[in-house]
């Protein structure tokens, strides 16, 4: 069965940190791209980071390069993501993304909070 789970969220001040993190079961995570997504409320769900199945290609959205940070350990079968810097802006649910050739699969979310 697979599964993705998303941990770390929080309520935390504007100019904070956080480190999400995200575990993976049930499929071959060393083969699959990982990508961090983010929904705030209203809007749509958008691109945050992707990280390269082996190796360290990254790349970021605009409104976060710089800030954020996406990394990997296969041998854990985890992604993070380190969030410095966090605006109000910031707010939303994070989702973690596996995806390779047909298959796509996504977390639950992890509810990120910035504000004073």
């Amino acid at each position: 069965q697979v599964q993705l789970v998303e941990s770390g969220g929080d309520l935390v001040q504007p100019g904070g940190s956080l480190r999400l993190s995200c575990a993976a079961s049930g499929f071959t995570f060393s083969s699959y791209v990982m990508r961090w997504y983010r929904q705030a409320p209203g809007k749509e769900r958008e691109f945050v980071a992707t990280i390269a199945s082996v190796g360290r290609n990254t790349n970021y959205a605009d409104s976060v390069k710089g800030r954020f940070t996406i990394s990997r350990v296969n041998a854990k079968n985890t992604v993070y993501l380190q969030m410095n810097s966090l605006k109000p802006e910031d707010t939303a649910v994070y989702y973690c993304n596996a995806r390779r050739e047909m298959y796509n699969y996504w977390g639950q979310g992890t509810q990120v909070t910035v504000s004073s």
